[in-house]
């Protein structure tokens, strides 16, 4: 038997190994090789798969949670939305989320995953205390900033390739609403879009959703949206209402005609170029998770997100290129995400730095990984990277490329005898 990721590609058989007990944790590790941790398979691409997989998602306990400080202590497998539905009616959110709460505490250190705040908050390691980390000999290390900063820096952004995270202890940020006060900026092309970003790069959220098929002078137009929480007391919070989507879309669904019309209709649906609203905490920061098994659109031949970050001067350049070869290739995505992120932290293989993101999904068809591959020649000329959490098809050299700490990664994992123990599918593609 085997997982699949987030994006149904690749298929590998695996074989998967349960635990209820910290002995039989370091039992596996002793006893296996090729080794990958799996959380609630939220990645999209290779990260999470190997010919041996160790299913983390039964170690969900909560374990401390000091309201008035706002720190939590958890197993590694708890979900972030099991974080919410406790610390929201407390006031207090996550300091650090990305745009689904689907994902489990060590996943989301392995990715050191960003959200709509990166540019004001940095990455999810900047919210963890410490955390437990089972190497390959069985030990336990306990990792901060300033304990074990090498395995520290070299867990929070890589890919489960350091061992087993078993339990962290996070930093909460305090609110005083469950909704946010939103407000949506609508941009005519490429040029009003950075402006947008820039005039409202104070405000502590903002992402922007990409016409990726406009052409000409409408290239890069966009829906900007920015809130920060509102002051109302009110800090009620129950997600439970979720659409389904019970079996895979046939392949032809999702094409250059119905996507350009989903995008015409979206982009529409907005009619001032300046508009207010008041979302709760799940319509601006997790929209996607109102439906379940959302990725099934895209058929069963599976879908990927490329998602890539490009440094701040060279970001409109780049990004020009980028979005008018994808609409001259009529391979665009609905799901086209533009954000502003800040300065880039110490860990070896962190995605963002100081610039912008651009995060697209593609269903996989026969000439997708070409048309990628020469985006991926763009973003390596303007000193760019893609992020290892969504990727499943970059080349070792572009990778390299883009992430010039990865020597340093690289000699951690000799350092405590770690590549023959844990592996994936991308760490071998990548040589890491």
């Amino acid at each position: 038997m085997g997982f699949l990721s987030w994006g149904n590609y690749p298929h590998i058989k695996s074989k998967i190994f349960r635990f209820d007990k910290p002995e039989r944790l370091k039992r596996i590790i002793a006893e296996n090789t090729d080794l990958i941790p799996f959380g609630n398979g939220r990645s999209y691409g290779d990260s999470a798969l190997s010919k041996n997989i160790i299913e983390t998602r039964k170690m969900n306990y909560f374990l401390a949670f000091d309201e008035d400080k706002g720190e939590i202590r958890v197993q590694a497998g708890v979900l972030l939305s099991e974080i919410l539905e406790l610390v929201v009616p407390k006031g207090w959110f996550l300091k650090v989320t990305p745009g689904t709460k689907l994902i489990t505490v060590g996943g989301a250190i392995a990715a050191d995953v960003h959200g709509k705040n990166h540019h004001v908050a940095g990455c999810f390691s900047e919210s963890v205390i410490s955390f437990s980390l089972m190497m390959g000999d069985g030990k336990v290390k306990i990792c901060t900033k300033n304990q074990n900063k090498e395995l520290f820096r070299a867990t929070c952004g890589g890919m489960g390739l350091t061992g087993v995270i078993t339990e962290a202890t996070l930093s909460l940020t305090p609110i005083k609403s469950k909704t946010i006060h939103q407000t949506t900026i609508k941009t005519q092309n490429l040029k009003e879009t950075f402006e947008a970003f820039e005039t409202y790069r104070d405000t502590p959220y903002s992402v922007a959703w990409i016409d990726c098929l406009a052409k000409g002078d409408a290239l890069g137009r966009c829906l900007l949206m920015v809130g920060d929480f509102s002051n109302d007391g009110d800090l009620s919070y129950s997600n439970k209402w979720r659409l389904n989507i019970p079996f895979s879309f046939p392949s032809f669904t999702l094409n250059y005609a119905s996507i350009k019309l989903l995008n015409f209709g979206y982009f529409q649906k907005t009619i001032g170029r300046i508009t207010q609203q008041k979302v709760s905490i799940d319509t601006f920061f997790y929209p996607l998770d109102f439906v379940d098994n959302w990725n099934r659109v895209y058929g069963k031949n599976g879908f990927t997100q490329y998602q890539c970050i490009l440094p701040k001067e060279a970001s409109y350049e780049g990004y020009e290129r980028i979005l008018a070869k994808i609409a001259d290739a009529g391979k665009g995505s609905f799901l086209a995400i533009l954000k502003l992120c800040g300065a880039e932290n110490e860990n070896y293989l962190s995605f963002p730095m100081e610039g912008y993101s651009l995060a697209l999904d593609f269903k996989i068809e026969d000439d997708l990984f070409a048309l990628l591959d020469s985006l991926d020649e763009i973003v390596a000329e303007y000193g760019g990277r893609v992020y290892l959490a969504k990727d499943v098809r970059v080349s070792r050299d572009n990778f390299e490329k883009g992430y010039p700490k990865v020597t340093l990664f690289r000699a951690l994992r000799k350092k405590y005898n770690l590549t023959q123990g844990f592996s994936s599918l991308q760490s071998k593609r990548v040589g890491i």
